[in-house]
């Protein structure tokens, strides 16, 4: 596919927050940042497509969203049940570990904070896993980056629904982390008192994730690991 032929491709500047203030948006405060492009990192036009195996085959009809752990209301819901709940969009940037950003994203889904109240989340519930349909991929999130305004479980992008390549039927999106720790092809969401690492995490990959943190250990954002017992290898510069 030729640039020109690529619907996602951003021809221009990115669009601004301002351009989509309205009701029915949720503005992601990362947005809003005088320099939008975190350290090390460098704007892409296109939507590189990466993923660490195959894109699993989804069957819509038998998909299964499952979220419990330490919750009042374990939930599973159907693809149809899943769409009949309020759904809201987000307006946020995207950041990928392996150094692109992709700005001005619009995503439509439901709020990761719709889910948490229908759960009942239990206040013991210190982080959440999510797994993907791929081989049950897994990664960790803390809690107070999961409870935010911004982060939801997706079927849009940019007004159209999110192709396989991209994790559909639904993906989680935690923009105001690395694009890693929003899981694709999502089936699960486990609530936990304790961290556990998952897959690029247990490969290097850090903890947290936040693309802003810049310090000593970290001078382009949490990309590797940075814990003091971590004698482990580092993941790939990209995949």
């Amino acid at each position: 596919m030729t640039v020109n032929d690529d619907p996602k491709y951003q021809a221009g500047n990115p669009s601004t927050a301002e351009e989509h203030l309205s009701d029915d948006v949720i503005i992601s405060p990362d947005t809003q940042r005088d320099n939008r492009i975190p350290a090390g990192q460098s704007r892409t036009r296109k939507w590189p497509v990466l993923h660490y195996g195959t894109v699993p085959t989804i069957n819509h009809d038998l998909w299964r969203l499952q979220i419990g752990g330490l919750v009042e209301r374990p939930l599973k819901l159907t693809l149809d049940e899943f769409r009949a709940l309020p759904h809201v969009k987000v307006y946020s940037d995207f950041h990928c570990v392996t150094k692109w950003s992709r700005l001005g994203n619009v995503w439509g889904g439901v709020s990761v904070q719709e889910i948490m109240q229908r759960v009942g989340v239990k206040a013991e519930a210190k982080f959440v896993i999510a797994e993907g349909f791929d081989s049950g991929w897994t990664t960790n999130i803390p809690i107070e980056d999961f409870n935010v305004s911004d982060a939801l479980l997706v079927e849009t992008h940019d007004g159209e629904p999110l192709d396989a390549d991209h994790g559909g039927p639904v993906r989680l999106v935690v923009p105001q982390l690395y694009a890693w720790k929003s899981a694709k092809w999502l089936r699960k969401l486990t609530f936990v008192a304790e961290d556990s690492p998952g897959y690029w995490e247990q490969l290097g990959y850090h903890m947290h994730g936040d693309p802003w943190v810049i310090n000593e250990m970290n001078p382009d954002g949490e990309r590797f690991r940075d814990d003091p017992d971590w004698k482990g290898p580092r993941p790939p510069e990209s995949y």
